[in-house]
């Protein structure tokens, strides 16, 4: 996972995004909402400052920054500093793993998620949410990346080939939602969370381990 000594030495300035951005983060997290299961155990994997784990009740991270991981930990987490593509837990550990804006930035995909697939459960679920980068806002990010210190070694992804590699790793039954529709300054004081994808930013996919 590329990148952790820029989230170390900038820790406190991306956890305070989601303070400046409450309509934003508020959007992102109902996206997820709406696909991420009720029950049973789960992980974040690229848990970075706990933003997404704690409203959702997630009791366990992986984060390979140690700053983030602190960070995440004073908010009452388990953080164990470790890379998503060489998680240390045995298989079939967990019911479901939730990764947000963390594909972007590894560098091999699809040895990320044969990892995710393998700690899971069977008919566990990997919930995934990421930029689009074929929406207006990820071609934004794309083409300000060089200048930007957490984007500047991230690769964004469409909301097709995201769902093309948890397929090639063996997930099956993907599930859709987005938000975030049009450019800063463009949207709505609210944010809808619609079906799908081609429209929104933001994108959380759903997909189910298949033994």
């Amino acid at each position: 996972m590329a990148g952790a000594d820029v989230f170390d030495r900038y820790a406190r300035e991306y956890d305070c995004w989601f303070d400046r951005h409450p309509e934003l983060y508020r959007a992102e997290v109902n996206t997820v909402r709406r696909l991420l299961p009720t029950v049973g155990i789960g992980i974040e994997i690229g848990v970075g400052t706990g933003r997404f784990a704690v409203p959702f009740g997630i009791k366990f991270g992986i984060e390979p920054s140690r700053r983030m991981a602190e960070i995440a930990q004073g908010r009452g987490l388990t953080v164990c500093q470790a890379m998503g593509e060489a998680l240390p837990f045995p298989d079939g550990r967990f019911d479901f793993a939730l990764l947000v804006t963390v594909i972007c930035f590894v560098g091999d995909v699809p040895v990320l998620l044969r990892e995710v697939w393998r700690v899971l459960k069977p008919s566990g679920r990997l919930i995934v949410g990421f930029v689009d980068r074929n929406s207006a806002l990820g071609q934004l990010y794309e083409s300000r990346k060089e200048s930007d210190q957490f984007y500047h070694q991230a690769r964004f992804y469409s909301a097709a080939q995201v769902g093309a590699y948890t397929l090639q790793v063996g997930f099956d039954r993907l599930e859709f939602c987005q938000t975030l529709f049009g450019l800063p300054g463009e949207r709505p004081e609210s944010e809808p969370v619609r079906d799908g994808y081609g429209e929104g930013a933001f994108v959380a996919l759903s997909a189910e381990k298949i033994q």
